[in-house]
């Protein structure tokens, strides 16, 4: 009879202890992930060792068939269960969750809208071949630069913030010589169940208008002959597992709709996104065909009862079509035990990689949890508790704040940590003059570069005092290592 393991009083409740410490959960990891043979860790066909041979770590890792998967699930989810109401869907894919030209790519020959919040991200949607009528422009505070160009551009909706940009965007439109389509942000009241600083809908917030300005500046959209009022749209929060609010959101909002009605046309109610995905294997997202089809029951319900007809819904995902399938691969540099005294001595094994907060900010801004394991070699080591942390010059440089790896992890090991597909190359930085890590996508044997791996000359370069020659001369510009 085996003995069970002494629990680590610094293990976080939620974390379990591992069965098998190699082993990579389906709930968790991309679709195809798995060990070989030899114990290294190998997605889309790529073992970490040749990914990491070839374009150095850190490095994000896309698997690409597991994104395009979830993309294309989500937009028949909602299709088929907006059809079966008697409605249509439209899935529009919310760049910043991770944004390239070669993901708005996939996203356009897929069939979805992308929703975009800056200049920058419209501009990476258009390299990628997307209709800018297939665009949606967010934003509490869009420049008039931003405005001009989305307008100029043939943007498909652009999402009103605040009563100022009714009169901004009309004046840009009338420019133009265009009518421009617009939606209004709305803050339902619905307080989605997430960090704090990932609730969207309360009000006490940077965000939309509240519900009860909402017919008196619908009245002044419609009072501009230069725009075309599309409808309300909501945005509760990120990252969130509850159904629940999504549906009491879509009620709240169509007892607004309705009023709407009787002075014109509201075509369609945009729902927002926020669909949670798992981390760790505590968490249990909702599978998303439940998730539209109890949207789907809600609105026709909700309509039915304020005896009105089913609008066009829109909605935004993007962590949970691109989060799953990322991974990003890191170097072990140095690992030391700490003891922490106020916890009866416990240790603490701290692992330090050559990544941290520049690549993912997540953990030290939110409180993240993440799931890691070893990506290079298999090990019948005994698990450890561990944190993984970073290089960076700050005490909460933490990538996984509690997990479990083999008792002999070392240096040069790799490891992977998982889901990290979203909001990780979007919030990286260049803390410390580190240059953001490359992105590649991997599917059946094959690497493609999405993003390139910034190098110290990059860095330099927008230092107006910065001589990259005399710098390679004295050898004090070190190239970045791996082709990327």
């Amino acid at each position: 009879m085996s003995v069970p393991p002494i629990r680590n009083p610094l293990a976080p409740e939620h974390l379990v202890h591992p069965d098998d410490i190699n082993a990579v959960a389906r709930s968790v990891w991309p679709e195809s992930a798995e060990r070989r043979d030899d114990g290294e860790l190998v997605v889309g066909g790529i073992a970490a060792s040749e990914l990491a041979a070839e374009y150095g770590t850190p490095l994000y890792v896309y698997d690409e068939a597991d994104v395009r998967g979830r993309a294309t699930r989500t937009r028949t989810a909602f299709h088929d269960a907006f059809e079966a109401i008697g409605a249509s869907a439209k899935v529009y894919y919310a760049g910043k969750a991770f944004l390239s030209v070669g993901v708005a790519r996939w996203m356009n020959e897929l069939g979805l809208y992308i929703d975009v919040a800056s200049l920058g991200e419209f501009t990476i949607a258009l390299s990628g071949g997307v209709d800018p009528a297939r665009v949606g422009f967010h934003g509490n505070n869009k420049s008039r630069a931003e405005i001009a160009a989305a307008v100029r551009l043939g943007v498909g909706a652009i999402v009103l913030d605040a009563r100022i940009e009714i009169d901004r965007v009309a004046a840009e439109a009338a420019r133009a010589g265009v009518r421009q389509r617009v939606r209004l942000r709305v803050n339902s009241g619905v307080h989605a169940s997430t960090h704090d600083f990932l609730a969207t809908a309360h009000e006490d917030q940077k965000f939309g208008v509240p519900l009860d300005e909402v017919a008196s500046l619908v009245a002044t959209i419609r009072g501009h002959d230069s725009l075309e009022f599309l409808g309300l749209h909501c945005h509760i929060g990120s990252q969130i597992f509850d159904t629940g609010g999504f549906s009491e959101s879509a009620r709240r909002l169509l007892a607004v709709h309705r009023d709407l009605l009787a002075d014109g046309p509201v075509p369609e109610l945009n729902l927002g996104g926020g669909f949670g995905i798992a981390y760790t294997e505590a968490d249990r997202p909702a599978p998303i065909e439940r998730i539209a089809q109890e949207m789907a029951e809600a609105v026709a319900e909700t309509c039915a009862n304020l005896d009105i007809p089913v609008p066009t819904v829109a909605v935004e995902p993007g962590r949970s079509i691109v989060g799953p399938g990322g991974i990003t691969l890191y170097e072990v540099g140095t690992v030391k035990d700490v003891r922490v005294a106020e916890h009866s001595d416990a240790i603490r094994r701290y692992v330090s990689v050559d990544g941290g907060m520049s690549d993912n900010l997540r953990t030290a801004l939110y409180g993240a949890d993440y799931t890691v394991r070893i990506a290079s070699r298999r090990s019948e080591a005994p698990a450890e508790l561990v944190r993984v942390v970073g290089k960076h010059c700050e005490s909460g440089d933490i990538v996984v704040d509690a997990d479990y790896l083999p008792a002999d992890v070392a240096p040069r090991d790799l490891l992977a940590v998982a889901a990290t597909g979203a909001y990780c190359f979007s919030l990286s930085s260049n803390y410390n003059y580190l240059g953001r890590p490359a992105v590649v996508a991997v599917r059946d044997g094959q690497t493609r570069l999405l993003v390139r791996r910034e190098t110290e000359v990059d860095l330099l370069a927008r230092d107006a005092d910065f001589d990259v020659t005399a710098m390679k001369r004295a050898g004090l510009v070190v190239e970045s290592e791996g082709k990327s």
